[in-house]
């Protein structure tokens, strides 16, 4: 295993990591899940990443049993808050109560007495960020985390500069880590988001360097695998995120036609490494079902190409063109209707204000 630092910290993470999305306490039995984090750690895998709104909470009540045998000063736990963990108007968001009510019941999931990393999952327009920032310091100060973190807030630019530059401005423990989306088939971070990391010392831990399982091409033809992720009760995530459709199903064939060409293996571990080919990233965040599925991953670390090769497959996977995923398209989409009903708003105001001044 490989280790690089979190960010422009002392903090050394494995370029490889392990997730709990829909895993952990979700589709995956306890005894084999428990059973794939050992052999991560014995990988030399170090950090392992979860959520408080994974299966609402079980993810990390697995992860905290299967801790429970690994020395803690060797392993770097990573959680995050904002989604819904229990019902009612308090149970979600980044307010300074739900802040602190998570991160205690997260700390009692994981049988720890602090996290190593705190994230926010995703921005909160309902709460000040002035007011989750001053949370996140407390919770620093009060040792129940020792970094913090955010994820997705690649989305919102304006708002993630106002973050870090209050941050700075008072000497507060700066944010450490972004957790985006980010793969062969989704690359738009490159163009501000990744720059933006960089120049603030903020490091990338990404999700889902797979596009959920597309990049293994196990849905090559329209195929539906049996166990896969498109068959379980979590299928609305690869829809929801417009994942598994043709556009995506097709630059992964040519992906592994490529991967098959040039004789590397199978396509997985290849869709990691071209993740990993960016120094920006400090590690990036992997699920797995099985050992077997672990240990194919870790192939990823194997993997020697260079600047020439990975253009050429990208070439051959996005045929040629920066590739706008389906998901992008369909925000972007949504944008152009919004912009188009605010102008169509504003005009008519316009033109009754001009009526009025000619009279």
């Amino acid at each position: 295993m490989n280790y690089r630092s979190l960010g422009r910290t002392g903090l050394k993470v494995s370029e490889i990591s392990l997730g709990s999305w829909t895993t952990y306490g979700g589709s995956v039995d306890e005894g084999e899940a428990i059973r794939v984090i050992h052999r991560a750690f014995e990988h030399g895998i170090d950090l392992f990443d979860t959520a408080d709104v994974y299966v609402r909470g079980a993810a990390e009540t697995v992860l905290g049993k299967a801790l429970q045998d690994l020395p803690r000063e060797q392993v770097v736990i990573a959680t995050k808050v904002m989604g819904r963990v229990w019902d009612g108007p308090l149970g979600a968001g980044l307010s300074r109560k739900h802040v602190f009510d998570a991160m205690d019941h997260s700390l009692r999931r994981l049988q720890v007495d602090y996290v190593d990393l705190y994230q926010l999952h995703a921005p909160d327009a309902s709460t000040p960020i002035e007011e989750t920032l001053r949370a996140l310091e407390d919770l620093v100060r009060a040792g129940k985390t020792r970094y913090v973190g955010f994820s997705n807030f690649d989305h919102q630019p304006p708002l993630l500069r106002k973050a870090v530059a209050y941050q700075k401005a008072r000497g507060w423990n700066p944010f450490v880590s972004s957790q985006p989306r980010y793969n062969l088939l989704e690359p738009r971070i490159e163009r501000e988001h990744m720059p933006f990391c960089k120049a603030n010392g903020i490091g990338i831990i990404n999700y889902s360097p797979l596009v959920q399982g597309i990049l293994t091409n196990k849905y090559a033809g329209g195929a539906i695998p049996a166990g896969s992720r498109a068959t379980t009760s979590f299928k609305h995530f690869l829809e929801g995120e417009h994942a598994l459709n043709a556009d995506n199903v097709a630059a992964a064939e040519r992906f592994a036609a490529w991967v098959a060409k040039r004789g590397l293996g199978a396509p997985a571990p290849v869709a990691i490494a071209w993740v990993l080919r960016r120094p920006e990233i400090s590690s990036v965040i992997t699920g797995a079902t099985s050992v077997a599925q672990l240990d194919e991953n870790l192939k990823a670390l194997e993997v020697k190409l260079s600047d020439a090769d990975w253009r050429e497959a990208q070439r051959a996977t996005w045929q040629g063109a920066w590739w706008v995923s389906p998901a992008e398209k369909a925000r972007a989409a949504k944008a152009a209707e919004g912009i188009k009903a605010k102008r169509g708003r504003a005009k008519r105001p316009a033109r009754a204000g001009r009526k009025a001044a000619r009279r």
